[in-house]
């Protein structure tokens, strides 16, 4: 796995861009967790989408469309949980999940090196 720091570093840009949008529009007194969290889930999601290399191109392409899916569900599920205002414990519980099959599949990919 080779990181491309420019990308890398672009990618980190446009996660922080959308966290602060959803900072912004959160109106719940734990504004400051979910923008975490996006944060944290969409810089994992950009960064092997956008700033990272494999040295089979089969699974550069697997892993840029597995990210790339996952960053749509995660968007869809920041959007949803803006909305509703849910508690932090649902979604901590939640998007923990999400991230960990998503690294899991990530590393399942790696690992079978087609």
């Amino acid at each position: 796995m080779k990181l491309n720091f420019v990308q890398a570093i672009i990618a980190l840009a446009i996660s922080t861009l959308i966290s602060y949008g959803f900072y912004i529009f959160n109106e719940s007194e734990n504004n400051i967790i979910f923008s975490l969290g996006s944060f944290v889930i969409f810089s994992t999601s950009l960064i092997f989408s956008l700033g990272t290399d494999f040295e089979l191109p089969r699974t550069t392409t697997n892993v840029r469309v597995v990210s790339v899916i996952y960053f749509i569900v995660a968007m869809i599920s920041m959007i949803v949980f803006t909305i509703i205002n849910p508690t932090v414990p649902s979604f901590i519980i939640v998007n923990a999940i999400m991230l960990l099959l998503y690294v899991l599949i990530i590393y399942s990919i790696f690992k079978a090196k087609q």
